[in-house]
């Protein structure tokens, strides 16, 4: 064994374990830890925990610690059996396992209007992407860390969509159905269906849960106008903390009302401007100034807030932080909706029809679909 699964040096305590690897890194394990992720602990087939936490000892000690071949064997004070566990499993959790994918590693872009949509984004054939799928993985894994991907020569009719996302993700039903299509429509209960330009947004906050991913479809393009817009909320976000702290903790902390209401719909959800993770990073971002509903602050307090959310507001309509471009018949964009906000121009359906079809992806299945992938590949190569 070599690289970061050898050990150099180990350091037993009992309420600890110092590993020094091989490249010269140092992980702590302690030993309550240990204890708890016993490998005979967990079903052999599922792979699933078979002891709770109020099954183990308060303060496990240890009491000696070896390498033997490929294993580290620990022994504990006052317990009979003593527990083997894996150098390169050891390794992988003090890498810490989102660390390990590609794919939690967001390459956050700030400056959209510099980039190039089919240049400095994923972009793959549907062909290509149907019958290479090291090169699906590839795009997969671009579509999470950039939070945008496209796919070209997707065939021009109502049920491709559905047949492009398949390998991608489960589609998400709504209120709008499996699909719904983007086009201008009398009296539309949404102004997506409108001609008008559509400031830069994310979908459907006012839902619990917000889509995780949005793919569209242009199943005719409008040469004039409809131009498509997006950037990069994480970014912008990280922005406004670096700039502007005070207004980035109000929107971090502002509880956000939420409303759709139709026909067919009632919808109401409650949730900050941007989200955080435990960690403090920014999670997502939820941003629709045609569904927020009137906001329950103190006149002080709404002051504050207001501020605060037209910063970020004018930040979203610097064109220096958006990506423009205009999807040809047959293009297909994939999109998180809760890190990328997306727009479009204005456009003339009475000279131009205009016709884009879309469907909403969960986003846990987008991201079990590149990692199932990744282990299937990963296989194939040993």
């Amino acid at each position: 064994m070599s690289g970061h699964g050898a050990i150099k040096q180990l350091t037993a305590k009992p309420e600890a374990l110092t590993v020094e690897w091989a490249n010269g890194a140092v992980a702590e394990f302690a030993s309550l830890w240990l204890r708890d992720n016993l490998p005979e602990d967990r079903d052999p087939h599922s792979g699933q925990r078979l002891i709770d936490v109020a099954d183990l000892p308060e303060r496990p000690r240890i009491r000696a610690a070896a390498v033997r071949g490929d294993s580290l064997c620990v022994e504990w004070e006052s317990e009979p059996r003593p527990a083997s566990f894996r150098l390169d499993w050891l390794a992988s959790q003090a890498c810490g396992a989102g660390e390990q994918r590609p794919e939690y590693s967001a390459r956050r872009w700030l400056r959209g209007a510099s980039l190039d949509a089919s240049r400095d984004f994923a972009r793959a054939s549907f062909g290509e992407f149907n019958g290479d799928r090291r090169r699906r993985l590839a795009w997969l894994t671009r579509l999470l860390q950039e939070g945008v991907a496209f796919l070209g020569g997707v065939p021009s009719n109502d049920a491709a969509i559905l047949e492009a996302v398949q390998p991608v993700a489960r589609v998400l039903e709504t209120n709008y159905g499996l699909v719904f299509d983007v086009r201008s429509v009398p009296q539309p209960e949404n102004l997506a269906y409108s001609d008008l330009g559509l400031g830069l947004h994310t979908d459907n906050p006012y839902r619990d849960p917000v889509p995780g991913f949005q793919a569209l479809h242009a199943l005719r393009s409008s040469p004039d106008g409809g131009d498509s817009l997006f950037a990069d909320g994480y970014a912008l976000a990280d922005h406004l903390r670096s700039t502007d702290p005070e207004a980035f903790a109000l929107l971090t902390q502002t509880p956000v009302p939420f409303q759709y209401r139709s026909r067919d719909a009632d919808l109401y959800s409650e949730r900050p401007l941007i989200q955080l993770s435990c960690r403090g990073e920014v999670r997502a971002v939820h941003y629709n100034s045609r569904s927020i509903a009137p906001l329950h602050l103190s006149s002080r307090d709404g002051a504050a807030f207001y501020a605060a959310y037209r910063r970020f507001a004018m930040l979203l309509r610097d064109p220096q932080y958006q990506l423009k471009f205009k999807l040809a018949d047959g293009d297909l964009v994939v999109f998180d909706n809760q890190r990328i906000l997306h727009g479009r121009t204005a456009y003339s359906s009475a000279k131009h029809a205009r016709h884009l079809r879309g469907c909403y992806l969960t986003r846990d299945s987008v991201y079990g679909a590149t990692a199932v992938l990744r282990r299937s590949l990963d296989g194939e190569r040993r």
